[in-house]
This record gives structure tokens, C-alpha cells and sequence, in this order.
């Protein structure tokens, strides 16, 4: 035993167990949160519950069984529920009854000694909405121009509807967001030119003609473009359908508002994992919707990624540069030690504190001063001096710069200094030998520093809700007006949306699943960068392995 703990192996073995603990642990995270986020897009059964309750008579209630839990009597006494018997363990179900806007709530509670029925009716209807949430009922009829739809098949002719429907919407979506967007720019440029002129004193008869006719013009554009939106809508609110609901009433609903429907209880396994595909791909692809309780996080992760790609342009070069300054030019003095200990405890300061220097900094500071000096016709609309993205890289990059120093000064010390001697010797100047032989050698390392980097930028929320981030955003910070990345707008961000579904979400239960499949989607996107930068540094380290032999 003496002699095998003096061997090593024991430290070999616990290091192997952590690792092993480790990736177990990493396992069980995307697991749990894949488990609880994709189911959120599997069509589950709906089921009509037929309740008989001494109070209120015969009850029905339509709707998903959300959760199932056994709780004491004591329990349901505690909260103002007076059970029936005297059982002392009862059995609850958490129902999704959606039809938000007839009853008030998404979810309601159910004792299973209340039900006297419970059925899965094939005829159950599931509408996703763009507002009020997920509507449960049963198809009454179809309208078109406000006149009953007869001699077809219902289910159908509603499914042959909502694809066209969807096709107009879209069409709607783009003129007014990107035709009727790209007109407003242009107005918005005329005006900053007009006020140009006049502050340099060149706005004369001719240059007044020329602005005037401009405008006009746009003026026209737009009321072209308004008067076919105007037709879109009209086609678009143009057919209903009417939704027989638990309670026996019928609602009119516009198709305009029907996302999608579907009869979950008469699908097929194959019709199943075809919905649940396209589920997934509305999720990535879809704009937020109801306080971001519905809908996709495509802007989100526009955000994302545009931020963490904008900040890895920033800090890699700013501590590649440090990092070589502190490694190979500064000597081993007072101002290089405070240097390195300066580093050491910015990468211990609380993300916050780097929100309100960057807002202060960037956005006020830099962000006030280029208003003033290129942008003076907008004042006191600012363009650069509020938050953005761009001054949320650079918050981020600040955040991040001393993981990148370390990482890279690290490499740089495990060079040989025998290598740098013999380029020196065979006549190489310094900065030759540094830019031909030390950084190549050390791009591994600086890899590894903008994985972490990476790794912690994703993931960061503080600061961002003070530079630039926000709950939802009309058009996104890239698109196909010039100059089309537009650093100075705000945008979305997938850990901020993960903190606004979880406690700012008016309907917490319904956001639930969204939280998970979102924070699932970052993992997965931070995973995605990393094994990105892991391969290019396995590619640098393969290819100067040999040097360093």
C-alpha cells in the first residue's frame, strides 16, 4: 500500500474519478434541460375531463395534463381547498386549459376524486395563436367574408387555408418591416441632410427643390406600399373559424391570428415527430411572442452570436498585444508586477461593476462624444450615445481581457528559449523572430484564452442589461438596409431572454418549458463556438508540434 501510494497512482485515479464526475455532470445538465425543453414541442394529448362536483354540478373541463402530484389533506386545507372524504393523500392534476382570453388563466387545478370521466375525443382541436396563448375546442365551422364555409371538410379546408393565410402574413411582415423600414431610413437620412445644409448654410433654392422632390417621391413610395398592406390585411382578416369551447360557447376567431392547428389525439407517431420538427424549427426561426412566454428566439440568437463575434474581434488582438508586451518587452520591474496583479484582480471584479463602467464609459463618454462630433443634426436623438451593441462587445471584451492575458502569457513562457535564440543567431531581428516564431508557437494558448473568453461572454447578463440588451426589439441589429450591420441598435440576448421567461414572465408555468429549451439552445451554442475554436487550436498545435521538439 506504501509503496502504491508513493507510485502516483492514487492521484491518477482521483484525477480520472473527477474528470469522470464531471463529464456525468455535464451529461446530466443537456440532458434535463433537452428532456424538460423539447418536450415543450411534442403535440400532447388533449383530454376532456367530466367533473362532477357537489357546488357547481356536472363540470367539463378540455385541456393538457400539464403535471401530476400527490399531495397531503393538510396540503390542499392550507390552501383553501376542502377535499371530499377523508382520505389523506390525494392525487392533483395541473390542466393547460388555455383559452386565455375567456378564462383568465392558462392553468387550472383538478382532484382525480372529482372526475367521473376522462376521454381523449379524436375531434379536439389545438390552435396556436399569435395572442391569448394556445386555444383547446372543438371546430364548429369555417367563415369566409363572414358566410358559413359548407359542403367541404372542415379539418381540410382549415388546413388548406392557413398556409395561404401564413403566405399574406408574411408578405405584410415584409413591407411593413423592411419596404415601409427602408422608406422610414431614407426619411430619416433626407431630414439629417436638410439639417446639414442649413447648419453649414447651404440650403438654397436649389438644394430646397432637390429635398422637397426627394420627399415627395418617398411620399409616394410609401403610400403605394401602405395601400398594399391595407389589401394584405383585408385578405388576411377575410376568413374565421368558430371555436366551440369547454363551456359549450362559440368564439370567432380570424385566421390572421391562427399560427397553426392540429388534432392531437388523432396523430399518428410519424405525424407526431413531423410536428414536433417543425415546432423546433418555428423555435429557432420565430420572433418572440407574449412577453416571451411563445414564439422563437431567432433575434436572440442573432444577438448572441453577433456580440460574442464582435468581442472576440476586440479582445483577442488588445491581449494578444498586452500579453507579448508583458512576456517578451517589459522587464521585471514595479510597474510590470503592479501590471500582472492589476490583471489578476480585474478578472475577480463582479460582471456589474463592468456594466456600469461601460455604460458610463462607453455609452455616455464615447458614446455622447462621436454624437457630437459626427452625428450633431440628430441631438438630442442620440445614435451613439445609448446603449448598443456595439458598446456591449466592448464591455464584454473588458470583461474577458484579462482570461486572454493569462491564457496567452502562458503560452508564450512554454517556448523554448533556445528557439528564439537560434532565430536571433541565424540573423532574424526580434520582431521577425517574434512575429515568425513566437506567436505561431503561441496560438494554441491565445486559443484557449478566447474559449474561455467565449465561454464566459455567452453566458454573462448583468452588464448587458445596461448596455445594450432589451426585452424585445423591432429589427435586428443586421439586415439588408445599408449599412447593414448596425452597431448602434439594441438587441436581444438568449441569457437575458432565459432571466425574463423566468421571473419577469406574467404566466411562469407557461414559460417553464421555454426556459429550459432556451437555456438548452445556449449551451448548445456555447458548445458550438468552443469545439469551433478547439479545433482550430488542435490544427495550430499539430502543425508547430514539431518546432517545439
Amino acid at each position: 500500500m506504501k509503496n502504491w501510494l508513493k507510485s502516483g497512482s492514487p492521484w491518477v485515479w482521483l484525477t480520472a474519478a473527477s474528470v469522470t464526475v464531471s463529464l456525468l455532470a455535464l451529461i446530466g445538465i443537456l440532458l434535463l434541460l433537452a428532456g424538460q425543453g423539447m418536450r415543450y414541442f411534442w403535440p400532447s394529448p388533449v383530454y376532456q375531463f367530466e367533473l362532477e362536483q357537489p357546488a357547481a354540478g356536472p363540470v367539463t373541463v378540455i385541456g393538457e395534463l400539464y403535471q401530476q402530484q400527490t399531495i397531503s389533506r393538510r396540503q390542499l386545507l392550507e390552501s383553501g381547498v376542502t377535499p371530499p372524504g377523508d382520505a389523506q393523500r390525494y392525487t392533483r392534476y395541473l390542466i393547460k386549459v388555455g383559452n386565455r382570453e375567456s378564462e383568465g388563466q392558462d392553468f387550472r387545478t383538478l382532484l382525480a376524486s372529482d372526475v367521473r370521466r376522462q376521454t381523449a375525443p379524436r375531434d379536439l382541436l389545438v390552435l396556436e395563436r399569435n395572442s391569448s396563448g394556445t386555444a383547446y375546442g372543438y371546430l364548429a365551422g369555417l367563415l369566409e367574408d363572414g358566410q358559413p364555409l359548407t359542403g367541404r371538410d372542415l379539418a381540410q379546408a382549415l388546413q388548406q387555408r392557413l398556409p395561404q393565410i401564413a403566405a399574406l402574413s408574411r408578405q405584410a411582415h415584409d413591407i411593413q418591416f423592411r419596404a415601409m423600414a427602408r422608406i422610414n431610413e431614407q426619411f430619416a437620412a433626407l431630414s439629417l441632410r436638410e439639417k446639414r445644409l442649413l447648419r453649414d448654410d447651404r440650403l438654397d433654392a436649389r438644394a430646397q427643390a432637390s429635398i422637397k422632390a426627394e420627399r415627395l417621391e418617398l411620399q409616394r413610395q410609401y403610400r403605394l406600399l401602405a395601400e398594399k398592406l391595407s389589401g394584405l390585411n383585408r385578405d388576411r382578416q377575410r376568413d374565421a373559424l368558430l371555436l366551440r369551447d369547454m363551456h359549450g360557447q362559440l368564439h370567432t376567431i380570424a385566421l390572421s391570428q391562427v399560427r397553426d392547428a392540429w388534432y392531437p389525439n388523432a396523430m399518428s407517431v410519424g405525424q407526431k415527430v413531423t410536428h414536433w420538427g417543425d415546432q423546433v424549427r418555428k423555435f429557432l426561426m420565430d420572433s418572440p411572442r407574449e412577453a416571451n412566454t411563445e414564439g422563437g428566439v431567432f433575434p436572440a440568437i442573432v444577438g448572441t452570436v453577433l456580440m460574442v463575434i464582435l468581442m472576440s474581434m476586440v479582445v483577442m488582438p488588445f491581449g494578444v498585444i498586452a500579453a507579448v508586451y508583458l512576456h517578451e518587452y517589459a522587464g521585471n520591474n514595479l510597474l510590470t508586477r503592479l501590471i500582472r496583479i492589476a490583471v489578476v484582480n480585474l478578472a475577480g471584479v463582479p460582471s456589474i461593476v463592468y456594466g456600469v463602467f461601460g455604460l458610463g464609459f462607453f455609452v455616455y463618454l464615447i458614446g455622447g462624444t462621436l454624437d457630437q462630433l459626427f452625428y450633431p443634426e440628430s441631438l438630442p436623438n442620440p445614435t451613439f450615445g445609448t446603449p448598443g451593441v456595439l458598446w456591449a462587445a466592448l464591455t464584454l471584451a473588458l470583461l474577458t481581457l484579462p482570461v486572454v492575458i493569462v491564457a496567452t502569457e502562458e503560452g508564450l513562457s512554454r517556448i523554448p528559449a533556445t528557439l528564439r535564440q537560434g532565430s536571433l543567431a541565424l540573423g532574424a531581428s526580434r520582431a521577425e523572430t517574434l512575429w515568425h516564431i513566437v506567436l505561431p508557437m503561441a496560438a494554441p494558448a491565445m486559443m484557449t484564452g478566447l474559449i474561455l473568453a467565449v465561454a464566459r461572454a455567452a453566458g454573462e447578463t448583468a452588464p448587458l442589461m445596461l448596455v445594450g440588451v432589451v426585452k424585445s426589439v423591432p429589427v435586428l441589429p443586421v439586415d439588408d438596409i445599408f449599412p447593414y450591420l448596425h452597431l448602434e441598435r439594441k438587441f436581444m440576448h438568449l441569457g437575458f431572454q432565459i432571466y425574463d421567461m423566468a421571473f419577469q414572465s406574467p404566466s411562469v408555468e407557461a414559460a417553464r418549458p421555454l426556459v429550459f429549451a432556451t437555456a438548452f439552445l445556449l449551451v448548445v451554442i456555447v458548445i458550438g463556438l468552443n469545439l469551433a475554436a478547439m479545433g482550430i487550436r488542435h490544427s495550430l498545435r499539430e502543425r508547430y508540434r514539431a518546432w517545439s521538439q
